[in-house]
């Protein structure tokens, strides 16, 4: 199998509910073009809406979202429904801690299953009430009032509980302080600072000094690197060809991927490298070279963790063994999905061991709703010789609803 030709993935997941929620959030009128019109950002499309924001039928042409100013959500006569969108619930969560209401919000099964205490534990002491109805996932009840400012010391690296702590304190007109064990993907921050909001960055502290007020601000979304991994895996594991990805967002906090296929033996070269509203952004250049396994480091993971099931798929591919440690984050074991395909898999306590090989890969891969996992192995069963088989592959909308008929065409 060879890939030729070139593409543009769709818009950053995660600049992509930023825009809206910090559009709704400012004072005047935002354009938002590029956006992406996945599953999860329609829920916090419609989470806003529920809570009284003005926004239009979201495309990825240009639209206008009229914002409330940091006090002017209301609250919802109904539940805020997340659907599968973990960064809804979990950045949502922050902005419903500082205002003085009560808000229940909930969450497809998928998403009812993953943690939410860690985000409402920070919040909790900035005074704000947290009542969950299933262990540590949702439904949860925000109770929101009037906080304090925090100084808090994460356990774990996470950018959407720093995200949640900045929000909180942005909406409260609050100072807060997030120290973190390892740096984290900076897209608040960023668009923070590029609407007026006094956020400062030092090593792995971030501090948001309080604002009376959000700017608003024109975003243009570029294309997300989670989503443009995996046709740079699929391009370093084909037989031949050159894939060009164009207008990807290459902020260093995002390229964990990138770094890694490249040390794998991937031949990756950026073009046309330049700033869009604050990100960085190039056309990616990737073709396929020897791979070989590596030992990815703990401290390397943070910036990787949504593409580990990618990184797995590759490691199938690739000469030797490759290693991954700290990766506790993941919801569920790639040992056992990689096994079932017929890799050599084997699980360790905070992450997992495959061993490439050239044998052919076949089997059916249950996903659970994980659209990572749909294209991970999606990728993997597009090579020559394999014949894998995705239970839900329309669960891929959740952040790339044509990952399919883009996977077909650059395959020759």
């Amino acid at each position: 199998m060879r890939v030729d030709g070139e593409l543009r993935v769709p818009g950053d997941k995660s600049i992509s509910h930023r825009a809206l929620m910090l559009a709704a959030l400012g004072n005047g009128e935002s354009r938002v073009r590029g956006l992406l019109c996945s599953a999860d950002v329609l829920s916090t499309a419609g989470v806003l809406r529920s809570l009284g924001a003005t926004i239009p039928v979201v495309t990825p042409e240009e639209f206008t979202v009229r914002g409330t100013g940091l006090s002017g959500l209301r609250e919802s006569a109904g539940d805020l429904d997340c659907g599968n969108s973990g960064t809804t619930a979990r950045l949502m969560s922050g902005v419903l801690a500082a205002i003085p209401f009560d808000s229940r919000v909930t969450g497809d099964a998928s998403l009812s299953k993953r943690p939410m205490k860690r985000v409402a534990k920070p919040l909790e002491t900035m005074g704000a009430r947290f009542d969950f109805a299933n262990g540590e996932g949702l439904p949860m009840t925000v109770h929101g009032g009037l906080l304090r400012g925090v100084t808090w010391f994460s356990e774990t690296a996470s950018a959407q509980v720093k995200s949640a702590i900045l929000l909180a304190g942005l909406v409260a007109d609050v100072p807060v302080e997030v120290h973190e064990p390892a740096a984290t993907r900076d897209h608040t921050e960023r668009m923070l600072r590029a609407r007026g909001v006094d956020v400062r960055t030092e090593g792995t502290v971030v501090t948001l000094l309080p604002a009376a007020r959000l700017d608003a601000a024109d975003t243009g979304v570029p294309g997300d690197p989670s989503s443009a991994t995996f046709f740079m895996a699929l391009a370093a594991m084909a037989a031949g060809g050159t894939l060009s990805i164009a207008h990807v967002c290459v902020n260093p906090s995002r390229t964990g991927a990138f770094k890694v296929l490249a040390d794998m033996g991937a031949l990756v070269g950026y073009e046309d490298a330049h700033d869009d509203g604050g990100e960085p952004v190039a056309r990616l250049v990737v073709g396929p070279r020897l791979l070989r396994g590596i030992t990815i480091a703990p401290d390397v993971v943070p910036s990787l963790i949504d593409e580990l099931p990618m990184i797995a798929c590759v490691a199938a591919r690739a000469e030797g063994e490759t290693r991954v440690t700290g990766a506790a984050e993941l919801r569920v074991k790639e040992s056992d999905r990689m096994k079932a395909v017929g890799a050599d898999a084997e699980e360790l306590p905070d992450g997992f061991v495959v061993r490439g090989s050239d044998r052919p890969y076949r089997g059916r891969v249950t996903t659970h709703g994980d659209h990572r996992i749909a294209m991970a192995f999606g990728v993997l069963g597009a090579l020559d010789g394999n014949a894998i088989e995705v239970d839900d592959r329309d669960c891929v909308n959740v952040s790339y609803p044509g990952f399919w008929s883009d996977l077909a065409r650059v395959c020759r």
